[in-house]
């Protein structure tokens, strides 16, 4: 028996994804995107400030970096919480020397409980962007659309409220979202998302009421995934960071403009015996011509129009 002719039809067969959150592209068929300065590299550093309730529920899943033991976890809890106490500091003395200025991907219970550090970041010239509530509050798809976006505006006024800045970005606590979560994000006024990690450059991402910029927040290069999952050195980070900037960079010649994303957790990179590879790798690209260091949103703006 011969097969129906339809059955042979397949309607969706293009260059095409299987949602219609953003269109399918290539690369490298791409506009070039033009950077500040005729740099080649946009570098965009992201320090991450998290706060892990001490009795984290951990519902529906135990975020990256949360307590370990059973509880009361002292020692996974004071770790974190040295990230907020010194190590961030630590990492602000170096870009201090160093001239650079980074986004910090902060949660509003971090704003809550150290204000002082909130300011310290606006007043540094840095901005925040905000990281969801805290690390035990993971947004996923059994979630109350009413609820979740609760979540999401009291994260955004507790910053603002601390700060005086309305952030712009948006960092999903362990990048989880429901289905619903970039529309709850675009309707409460942020313009820039950094869950998605599909893509070495922004791209337009839609929602139900508009769109947002979706950026190149790599997390796949950051010192927690480098050394805590991947049990490789601090030096080893270094020198895979700079492997990074330097494809990058010899893209850039051909295409266009490039951006290195890299991560940082300050209770992992703001040690005493780990700073010196952050400094390496840092001085490593900022003597290469054509970089330019610009936070999340300045790197959104120019990009506003793709």
């Amino acid at each position: 028996m011969a097969l129906p002719e339809e059955y042979l039809r397949y309607p969706y067969r293009r260059h095409a994804m299987d949602h219609d959150r953003y269109r399918w592209s290539n690369l490298f068929e791409r506009s070039p995107v033009e950077l500040p300065n005729h740099a080649h590299i946009a570098l965009w550093v992201t320090v991450v400030s998290e706060f892990f309730p001490l009795n984290q529920q951990g519902k529906p899943f135990k975020a990256p970096g949360g307590m370990v033991t059973p509880y009361p976890d002292f020692r996974h809890y004071s770790s974190r919480d040295y990230g907020n106490r010194v190590g961030i500091f630590r990492l602000f003395k170096l870009f201090d020397r160093l001239n650079v200025r980074v986004s910090v991907a902060m949660n509003a219970a971090v704003a809550e409980r150290y204000p002082v550090l909130a300011r310290e970041i606006i007043n540094r010239g840095y901005e925040i962007i905000c990281h969801g509530y805290d690390m035990d509050t993971i947004h996923h798809s059994g979630m109350n659309e009413a609820d979740e976006r609760a979540i999401i505006r009291q994260a955004k006024q507790i910053i603002t409220d601390v700060t005086g800045i309305i952030p712009r970005g948006w960092l999903s606590p362990a990048s989880a979202e429901s289905f619903l979560t970039p529309d709850l994000v675009q309707e409460e006024g942020f313009t820039y998302l950094c869950d998605w990690a599909n893509d070495d450059m922004p791209y337009r991402f839609h929602t139900r009421n508009g769109s947002l910029l979706a950026m190149p927040y790599s997390e796949e290069i950051s010192d927690r995934q480098i050394i805590m999952g991947y049990h490789h050195t601090e030096d080893q980070f270094a020198q895979q960071v700079k492997d990074q900037f330097d494809t990058l960079l010899a893209e850039s010649k051909r295409y266009g403009g490039r951006i290195l994303s890299i991560v940082l957790y300050p209770y992992i990179s703001g040690l005493p015996y780990r700073i010196h590879a952050v400094e390496e790798l840092l001085r490593y690209i900022l003597q290469r011509p054509g970089v330019w260091n610009a936070t999340g949103s300045e790197i959104a703006d120019v990009c506003s129009s793709l």
